[in-house]
């Protein structure tokens, strides 16, 4: 399928490894040219390197902590003019309120609610003037199944949901569309850390994959998965959705019990 995306910019935070580096791949095979944007130069390189070695696209990069303002402002100077921008930068930590501090609290909700309410607002600005854009903001589906043991992430994505419907709603009439996606458990480094954290705390951590048995189709949703999602709703072939959050956890949100 041509998602006639060819020759487009895409601009991808958090791109260094995971859901952010394969959207970048994904973006690369329909000849979207893209800007990678992590805190790690290094892994930033290599994931570049990789796109390189397969597509004919553009490729740049900047190492940039997106928790802080500054660091933001200097993203888009240097790269104004794209036309797709990615937030998908930034992991807010688990645990109860009593497990959370206030100083964890803060620093997740720095980088990843706070850094994409002030990339959207740097980057909706300049997309009205030019009357097109999308915008996706990568939440997590922590944020519609609302759990105490996650209530940092929990509050957090629900507030990027909100956020996401009610720029969405409005963003249609100057040519802009923002939308979310809610990923479940995704089969990333950070997944198998996470993992590995629950199954330690039971008493043996060689036997964190065990979790999965209890998942939708036993087992976490591919990076591959999310990321073709991502580049479809970026495409005019989803032209008519803005303010649309899609959910992408098999089915786990609706489950009674949570693995």
């Amino acid at each position: 399928m041509d998602l006639k995306l060819t020759g487009r910019t895409a601009l991808i935070t958090g791109a260094s490894k995971g859901i952010g580096a394969g959207i970048a791949e994904w973006f690369a095979q329909e000849g979207v040219n893209v800007v990678l944007v992590a805190r790690s130069a290094d892994l930033l390189q290599q994931v570049a390197n990789g796109i390189r070695s397969k597509h004919q696209v553009n490729v740049q990069t900047m190492a940039a902590d997106l928790s802080d303002p500054a660091a933001r402002d200097k993203v888009f100077k240097a790269f104004p003019d794209i036309d797709i921008l990615i937030n998908n930068a930034g992991a807010i930590p688990g645990g109860s309120i009593e497990d959370v501090d206030e100083k964890a609290w803060r620093t997740g909700w720095e980088l990843k609610v706070y850094g994409y309410v002030g990339m959207t607002r740097l980057y909706v600005a300049r997309m009205k003037e030019k009357r097109r854009g999308v915008i996706i903001n990568i939440c997590g589906a922590g944020g519609e199944r609302l759990t105490y043991g996650y209530i940092a992430g929990a509050a957090g994505n629900a507030g990027l949901m909100a956020f996401s419907r009610a720029m969405g709603g409005a963003s249609p009439s100057y040519g802009v569309r923002v939308l979310a996606i809610n990923p479940g458990p995704v089969a990333t480094e950070r997944q198998e850390y996470l993992a590995r954290q629950r199954a330690s705390k039971t008493g043996d951590e060689s036997k964190w994959k065990d979790a999965y048995a209890k998942m939708p189709f036993g087992r976490p949703a591919t990076v591959d998965e999310v990321a073709a999602t991502a580049v479809f709703m970026a495409s005019d072939l989803s032209g008519y959705t803005s303010g649309t959050v899609v959910t992408i956890d098999g089915g786990l949100t609706n489950m009674g019990v949570l693995p």
